[in-house]
């Protein structure tokens, strides 16, 4: 028999080896399987020699009747005779015929697919048939053919598909060794052939197969170096090009470079540049992947990939920056892995976590701190400070969800790491600062937050689940080591909880009285309401706490089981039980429960966290007090590592009894807590007698041998204790004694009255206990008290100065620095304003006296008798109390309305006090006041004028103030309807007739032409305006509009009658109206039939008829918005070389640093060239000081910067040298040289000065032929002050420093100055031609002209251009003595305190031709000293004491003389061109001849009767008394003459305009 082989026409003779049938295809099928069996067997067992003969076999047996057989175990038997044959003729197959061979293998690898069930009985042909074929490496005969793929495709998912976990190892090592072949020795790799192996290691099959995953994983290990350009081109088409559709890898693109760098890395080596590029790609999605991709590789376990590439990690890392918000999370996300597995990664990935943040998108910041957080649970100590602090910062944000996440998770981490059984101490240390943090955030205004405090407070910081010993204990620590924000935070979460329980209190007390009478009817809508602002969304929580509401009135179970959480028995177990059982009864946790029972659900529990004291019980309460007392004794280790433990504890038992005071209990308790009165620590046994007062009003009653041994020591310490246990011990007596208080007290208040001496060692503590005691029985003490307030605090003690404060330069020290008699003022103060408080009434005039007497100590800078004993830190205290205390008296309705309007603008100018800290704690006092509603509206009005602070955060902080305040009221009112009636009283926009009036009467406008005083109260006006404006919800343009345009049509009730006060008041009306109309972009209109209201006591009835449309600020007044502000200030740099200055106007920066901090008093200004000064002609002396000073209103400014003794002509000298401190001292020792030639008794002093006076000649005589001009600003605000400079110039100026500057004025350059030189060009003319006719004159001439011409305060040029203050140190220098009359001065409560009414200018006929004798008498008689003899004098004297200079306080600065409407006239200018001038120099000349002459003595004369004329628009900071401190604007060296002249015009009042034009005329004809 033979066979023909395919493609061919031979025919091969078949031979069968020996001892095999031949098979045919008549066999039957079992006989066919039997004789395949032997032939299987034969060829088994056959070697590779002599095997040509069995060709015809091999290829009878590779017929279609066997490829094709129906019966699966012929094709098995088959494919193993054939694998054999292959193995047998190798290297050459018998079979040649490309097709049969292609169909030879493909029948082999369907016979392959046996593979899959290794069970079989056929297995092990199947894997016989598999050895072999890899065994020979059979499928490499297919390399040659041309449809190789198919066949290799068809194997290859054979594998991939069989493979299973059954398989052993030898299996899938044939598979492998069959495989590997294929694509390390052929020629090409298809497409679909790699898309079929790498299909293997993606998802899904990747989890599907994993058997076929690791499969193609080791054939890829196997084949990487061959299958590597194939990869390499595929990725190059699909990412570069594009081409994706040719594969259908095309869909797992990135996902399967990922896990080839995760099998084998190799073959990504050209393909990872182009992710580079990928990552830069427009498309997000490319992006996205690319990143999501990159983050794995470069994360994954062991991955080197960061380091071998360093670009591409570059790249990655400027991905968390990416313009897309997935991008930029993706990134955040893989952060995570980076700290768990590459610790050497973490610098670069939390750097750019770090930016993150800060993201702009709340998702980004909260998938930041979701992502740290599960770094810090999964692995703590691979978590870093530095991934801390992001979270600790994410606390604050401003996204609720990002808050409480990071919160909630920090929460977590401190109770596991504190509730360790072994407490690291490093892990401690990284999160000890999480208990501050969490409370922290309940300064938070959202319900939101502090519910989730109160929440982490009861389960991570201190669970409640604990038992009560160790819960206390932790307790105690938590609260011993909070820091002092969050140590206020949890007394305010306490009070908070109080305050519900209070009101769920009251919702229960009302359903029992209705339940018990149905006809009692019990309002519970504020309460609701109340409950309902605490919880999140109070409109819905107010709905649902009305359900409960009505719960709790129709079960009376639901409210037993409520009336036991807020009563006195309610222990901590049972509380807990309770709150299941209601929460249980509302039912809405259940899973068939709706959204309203569930939102009811989630409401109450809320409410119930606050409600139900889980945490402390009377248990708990006598735990604490034990722990306390180990702490105070030291005993135990509760206080380990803890400062002063015992105060902290003790503050602890203060907080709870103020919150459970029902759950201090037991005799045991009390003795402890008694004890603590007896500790040597005073803090421990103050805070305790707190604890008794809050806890004891039981005692007398309950416990009444605790009460006998308490009341004796509350006594006791009352009589000798500190002030504050004094306070304190009083209070408790007060609270805990019901039967015998007045008894009581009266043995207290005989002691300490007999003990109110200052030479007592309890003389503060009894001042103390002396308030306090007129407070709480103001009826049983009355008589004995206003004979003690009289005598023994005003007389004895505010107006006396027994010490001399220490000389120091601050204005504010440490309260430990404070002399004992300061402190007893403050006291005294405190004495006076709680002995009203307790009065409620104005007997005898009581308050009115009060008030004048702490209006005049803030007049007088805190120095009441104006001794000048006190240094200035003490001084700044005590007119900061005098002013709280005022404040402290506007709080009783009573008394509010008993305070004048001078003594309101006095009290409002202490928000500009030079004093910082005077700033501050008036401010944060103020806002105290407004914000609890128990200070008028008008109060308000004084914030506006802190627009004038030089320092930003007060600013800033003061205008948060406002809006609280305009916040508050504004809610109050819509809680409470009902005030419609009273609305003015509470409505915030009110405050604006108020804030017109305060700044219509500031000290610094002293017209209504007055551009720079108008633009600062116009600073002042939209610092007020801007909160009441800037929510249009809020905001009612037309009601804004209206209430200022009714102002227009009224008169100031101040001052009706004057003129000009009424047009300055329009005047900032018309500013107000101007910022509406420029500032306003939100502007709505109202519908409003409500006619705004004007309060009486400001302004007269305004007139309906007639519309005052006049405007009166100056024409081309700018309105432009006010530019942000800053804290520094321009100014030139201080040089002597004015030319230079001129030549270089560029603005230099000076920054104030100090401590404090405080406001630099000294600025500079850029000056330009001075010019040669003309000769002047000697003028006459001016005329009487009293008329002359009162001719003006803004001279009593212009006074404070006057020397006490010093004449005009050495002080304008010594300003020409560009030394203002010399200026100053040079003045004051002219003055003393002057008084020792007309002999008079005078009393030694303290000065200041900067140089001796030689130096201040020689810098005069070199300056003197120059002037300086200042720049235009400072000319304009120089204006107004030349004329009060004229009519004062021949008082006694006093030597001062510059007290700090206005804000509006720190900014200078020397360009401004041009154009208001080129506006005065023809009064310049006139002023040449009077200075040529005046050349011939000698230096004597000149000086005297200087002297009673105009005064020169901060040194005067040509034209009267004063020079600006230089920021020169200061430095300690002698000062002339002052001159005082014999007669000893009295102040008198109820007269000198009083504020003169304003004055005026008179000249009198009758006395004109006295007054001209007299000058020509003295012209010819004055024989003046110079500078240099002056200054040897003064040093000589042997009584001046050493001085301390100290800085002037104030906001306004010292103003050169110039014109009160145009620049200032020339020293030169003849009296005819200065008529002013000339009748101010005969009055000054009447005056200074008026004091006899008396021979000094060494004795201290009595100082002069001399009256206090004070008027309250012109307060300011006042000038520098002799020792160094602060006087006010009384005039300290009236001769008796003088005093007569001032008495008699305060008679007669303000002089006409008729009376200023004869003057003047008279002047002029001089």
């Amino acid at each position: 028999m033979s066979v023909i082989a395919r493609g061919t026409t031979k025919a091969v003779k078949i031979i069968y080896p020996p001892g095999c049938k031949e098979v045919t295809e008549e066999l039957g099928k079992d006989e066919l399987v039997r004789r395949l069996k032997l032939i299987a067997r034969a060829f088994q067992d056959m070697g590779q020699d002599d095997n040509d003969q069995f060709t015809g076999l091999a290829l009878h047996l590779a017929t279609d009747f066997f490829l094709e057989h129906h019966n699966k175990d012929v094709r098995l038997l088959v494919a193993c005779c054939i694998a054999d044959v292959f193995r047998i003729f190798a290297p050459e197959a018998p079979y040649r015929d490309a097709s049969h061979l292609k169909d030879i293998f493909m029948f082999l690898n369907k016979q392959l697919r046996g593979l899959e069930d290794p069970n079989s009985p056929t297995f092990k042909r199947y894997f016989y048939l598999l050895e072999n074929l890899a065994w020979v490496k059979s499928f490499n005969i297919c390399i040659e053919l041309d449809d190789n793929q198919e066949i290799f495709c068809s194997l290859f998912k054979l594998m991939f598909s069989v493979i299973n976990e059954k398989h052993t190892t030898k299996v899938k090592n044939f598979m492998l060794d069959m495989m590997s072949p294929l694509l390390t020795e052929a020629d090409l790799v298809s497409q679909e052939l790699l898309d079929i192996l790498l299909i293997n290691i993606v998802e899904p099959q990747k989890s599907q197969n994993k058997q076929a995953y690791g499969l193609a994983k080791d054939l890829l290990i196997r084949t990487c170096n061959s299958i590597e350009p194939y990869i390499q081109n595929f990725f190059n088409n699909a990412l570069m090009l594009g081409k994706t559709s040719e594969s259908e890898l095309s869909e797992h693109l990135y996902d399967l470079i990922y896990e080839l760098n995760a099998v084998c890395p190799s073959v990504l080596l050209a393909v990872l540049p182009q992710l580079e590029f990928k990552l830069k790609s427009n498309e997000e999605t490319e992006r996205k992947q690319v990143t999501k991709i990159l983050s794995k590789m470069f994360s994954d376990p062991g991955s080197n990939l960061a380091e071998q590439n360093k670009p591409l990690w570059i790249c990655f890392l400027g991905r968390f920056n990416d313009i897309s918000i997935s991008v930029r999370t993706i990134c955040v996300q893989s952060a995570a892995n980076f700290v768990l597995h590459h610790p050497e990664l973490v610098k670069d990935v939390i750097e750019q976590v770090k930016i993150r943040q800060h993201d702009a998108e709340e998702t980004v910041r909260q998938e930041v701190v979701n992502t740290l957080l599960n770094i810090a649970k999964k692995n703590f100590s691979s978590t870093t400070v530095e991934m801390l602090d992001i979270i600790k910062e994410r606390t604050r944000d401003k996204k609720f969800k990002i808050r409480r996440d990071a919160l909630n998770g920090l929460g977590q981490l401190y109770k596991v790491v504190t509730t360790a059984e072994t407490v690291s101490e490093e892990h401690l240390k990284k999160i000890i600062w999480v208990k501050d943090k969490v409370f922290h955030a309940y300064y938070q205004q959202n319900p939101e937050d502090r519910l989730l405090v109160e929440r982490l407070f009861n389960i991570c910081l201190v669970p409640y689940q604990l038992p009560v010993t160790e819960r206390m204990k932790r307790m105690f620590q938590l609260y011993a080591t909070l820091d002092e924000p969050a140590t206020k935070a949890f007394h305010e979460m306490m009070k908070h909880r109080h305050t519900v329980r209070t009101c769920v209190k009251f919702l229960l007390d009302g359903l029992d009285r209705m339940t018990a009478n149905p006809r009692d009817h019990v309002i519970f809508l504020p309460k609701l309401q109340q409950i309902a602002r605490t919880l999140p969304d109070a409109q819905k929580s107010l709905e649902q706490v009305k359900i409960f509401n009505e719960l709790m009135r129709d079960d009376r179970r639901m409210r037993s089981l409520m009336r036991y959480l807020v009563s006195t028995d309610c222990n901590c177990r049972k509380a807990n039980e309770n709150v299941k059982d209601v929460l249980k009864k509302l039912g809405g946790n259940s899973v068939g429960s709706s959204q309203v029972q569930a939102m009811l659900y989630n409401t109450i529990k809320s409410l119930l966290e606050r409600v139900a004291p889980v945490m402390v019980d009377s248990s708990a309460i006598a735990v604490l007090v034990k722990h306390v007392d180990d702490a105070v004794k030291g005993q135990g280790t509760i206080a380990d590592g803890i400062s002063k433990a015992g105060e902290k504890g003790a503050q602890l038992m203060l907080c709870l009894s103020g919150v459970f005071p029902q759950y201090f209990k037991g005799e045991e308790t009390f003795d402890t807590l008694i004890s603590f009165l007896k500790d040597e620590d005073e803090v421990v046994a103050d805070v305790t007698l707190q604890v008794f007062a809050n806890c004891g009003l039981s005692l007398e009653a309950e416990y009444p041998e605790i009460f006998a041994k308490l009341l004796p020591i509350l006594q006791h310490t009352a009589k000798i204790g500190n002030p504050k246990q004094a306070k304190h011990s009083l209070r408790c007596i007060n609270s805990i004694a019901k039967t015998n208080r007045e008894a009581a007290l009266s043995q207290v208040f005989e002691y300490v009255k007999n003990n109110l001496k200052p030479e007592s060692a309890n003389y503060i503590t009894s001042i103390v206990a002396l308030g306090h005691i007129s407070y709480m029985c103001p009826e049983e003490f009355a008589q004995s008290m206003k004979t003690i307030v009289s005598k023994d605090i005003v007389k004895d003690l505010l107006m006396q100065d027994r010490t001399h404060g220490r000389p120091v330069m601050d204005s504010w020290y440490g309260d430990h620095l404070v002399t004992e008699e300061t402190n007893a003022k403050i006291q005294a103060m405190k004495l006076l304003v709680r002995w009203l408080i307790g009065l409620k009434s104005n007997v005898n005039n009581s308050c009115t006296s009060t008030l004048r007497l702490l209006y005049t100590v803030i007049v007088h800078e805190g120095d009441l008798m104006e001794k000048g004993l006190i240094n200035k830190p003490e001084l700044a205290r005590l007119r900061l109390q005098a002013g709280c205390a005022i404040l402290k008296l506007a709080e009783e309705s009573v008394f509010a309305d008993l305070l004048q309007r001078e003594q309101f603008q006095a009290l409002a100018l202490l928000i500009n006090d030079s004093c910082y800290h005077v700033r501050v704690k008036f401010a944060d006092k103020l806002h105290k006041g407004l914000y609890s509603l128990k200070l008028p509206l008008e109060f308000m009005s004084i914030f506006s004028l802190a627009a004038n602070d030089p320092v930003r955060e007060r600013r800033t902080s003061i205008k948060r103030y406002i809006q609280l305040n305009i916040q508050r009221r504004r809610d109050f009112l819509k809680q409470n309807p009902a005030l419609g009636g009273k609305m003015f009283l509470y409505l915030p926009d009110y405050v604006m007739p108020y804030t017109v009036h305060l700044l219509a009467h500031d000290p610094d406008l002293k017209s209504f032409e007055d551009v720079q005083a108008l633009k600062n109260i116009k600073e002042c006006l939209w610092f007020i305006m801007e909160p009441l404006v800037a929510r249009s919800e809020d905001y009612n343009y037309h009601f804004f509009r209206r209430l200022i345009e009714n102002i227009k049509q009224a008169k100031d009730a101040q001052e009706p009658e004057d003129e000009e006060t009424n047009k300055k008041l329009y005047a900032v009306c018309d500013l107000a109206l101007g910022l509406l109309q420029k500032n306003l972009t939100n502007i709505v209109l109202k519908d409003e039939n409500v006619d705004p209201v004007l309060p009486c006591k400001l302004f007269t009835k305004p007139e309906k008829g007639a519309l005052n449309s006049v405007v009166y600020l100056p024409k081309d007044f700018n309105f432009e918005k006010k530019k942000g502000l800053t804290d520094t200030t321009h100014v030139a740099p201080q040089t002597t070389n004015y030319r230079r200055r001129q030549e270089q106007p560029t603005l230099e920066t000076i920054i104030v640093k100090s401590p404090g901090p405080v406001v630099n008093p000294y600025p500079t200004c850029p000056k330009e060239q001075r010019e040669p000064k003309a000769k002047r002609k000697k003028e006459e002396t001016s005329q009487d000081s009293t008329e002359s000073r009162e001719s003006e209103p803004a001279a009593k400014k212009i006074s404070k910067t006057r020397s006490q003794s010093g004449t005009a002509e050495d002080m304008e000298e010594a300003s020409e040298s560009g030394d203002v401190d010399t200026a100053s001292s040079v003045g004051s020792e002219s003055g003393a040289e002057s008084k020792q030639q007309a002999p008079a008794k005078t009393k030694p002093v303290k000065g200041k000065g900067k140089k001796t006076a030689a130096n201040n000649k020689n810098n005069a005589a070199k300056s003197s032929q120059d002037t300086s001009e200042v720049n235009s600003e400072d000319s304009q605000e120089d204006m107004d002050t030349s004329q009060e400079a004229k009519d004062t110039s021949s008082q006694d100026s006093e030597n001062t420093t510059p007290p700090p500057p206005k804000k509006r004025i720190l900014k200078r350059t020397v360009a401004e100055a041009e154009k208001l030189k080129a506006q005065q060009a023809n009064k310049k003319t006139t002023e040449k031609s009077s200075a040529n006719d005046s050349k011939d004159k000698g230096q004597t001439e000149k000086k005297s002209a200087q002297k009673k011409g105009k005064g020169v305060v901060n040194g005067a040029g040509k034209g009267g251009k004063g020079a600006k203050r230089t920021a020169a140190p200061e430095t300690d220098s002698d000062q002339s003595e002052d001159s005082v009359s014999p007669k000893k001065r009295k102040f008198n409560l109820e007269k000198d305190a009083v504020p003169a009414p304003k004055l005026g200018r008179k000249v009198a006929t009758s006395k004109k031709k006295k007054t001209e004798e007299e000058e020509e008498s003295n012209e010819s008689s004055s024989n003046p000293s110079t500078p240099d003899d002056t200054s040897q004098e003064s040093f000589k004297s042997p009584n001046s004491p050493a001085p301390k200079a100290t800085p002037k306080r104030g906001r306004v600065t010292a103003k050169a003389n110039t014109g009160a409407k145009g620049r200032a006239k020339s020293p030169s200018t003849s009296p005819a061109s200065s008529p002013r001038s000339s009748a101010s120099s005969k009055a000054s000349t009447q005056s200074s001849k008026s004091t006899p002459e008396k021979k000094q003595t060494g004795k201290t004369p009595k100082p002069t009767a001399k009256a206090t004329v004070t008027v309250n628009k012109n307060v300011r900071r006042a000038k520098t008394m002799t020792n160094g401190t602060a006087s006010s604007d009384t005039d300290s060296s009236l001769t008796p003459k003088k005093a007569t002249a001032l008495a008699r015009i305060i008679k007669k009042g303000t002089l006409g305009k008729e009376t200023k034009k004869a003057a003047a005329g008279k002047g002029k004809k001089k």
